[in-house]
């Protein structure tokens, strides 16, 4: 990832749509928003997160001097929540599990984007973190799952929009959950078609 947030001049605030559908559980809209001040020198900057709100609001710390936009970690620190609720499996594990596929396994492609009526040029990172997990056994109905970072320097904040999709136990099946985050006057792009995954 890049570092576009010393490029900016707060005070901003970078607003993202999230959108929760799926068969497993009742969907939601709710809103994301990265407040952007300066730091104590001055330069940007310090970082107020409000990731969705009322009872499904995602606490985390300020962030006194950000390069680079949180809402990505934000994103994924709520999702790992999720998997953990859902599955009773440790947070700290599928973390790594994350962080290993984004080093080792990401695809990345080059994608046009739609933002404030124009196109733009992205990029879309692809990651399926428990593909080849040994454990997926562990968590069976929920291992079949996707993420898809959109990226671009033509948008404020580098970070267009995110997406992960849990996909349902047969070939056919809607999704369990999709959950998507993409920034105020941008567009959710068409899901790219699914991979073929282990099923168990």
């Amino acid at each position: 990832m890049s570092e576009p947030l010393p490029t900016l001049k707060p005070p901003l605030t970078l607003s993202y749509r999230f959108q929760k559908s799926g068969a497993l559980e009742p969907g939601f809209e709710d809103r994301v928003a990265i407040d952007l001040r300066a730091a104590a020198d001055g330069t940007c900057c310090a970082v107020v997160g409000r990731f969705l709100s009322g009872e499904r609001a995602v606490m985390l710390p300020d962030i006194e001097q950000a390069k680079s936009n949180p809402v990505l970690l934000y994103f994924l620190e709520h999702d790992v929540r999720d998997m953990n609720r859902l599955t009773k499996g440790s947070a700290a594990y599928f973390r790594k599990r994350i962080r290993l596929a984004i080093a080792d396994d990401a695809t990345v492609r080059d994608v046009a984007l739609t933002y404030q009526g124009r196109t733009i040029a992205g990029r879309l990172i692809e990651i399926e973190p428990y593909r080849n997990d040994p454990t997926r056994q562990r968590y069976a109905r929920y291992a079949d799952k996707a993420y898809q970072f959109y990226v671009s320097d033509a948008v404020p904040g580098g970070i267009y929009g995110m997406r992960s999709v849990m996909r349902g136990a047969t070939a056919g099946e809607p999704p369990l959950i999709v959950e998507q985050m993409f920034i105020e006057g941008g567009s959710a792009p068409a899901e790219p078609p699914a991979k073929e995954a282990p099923r168990s």
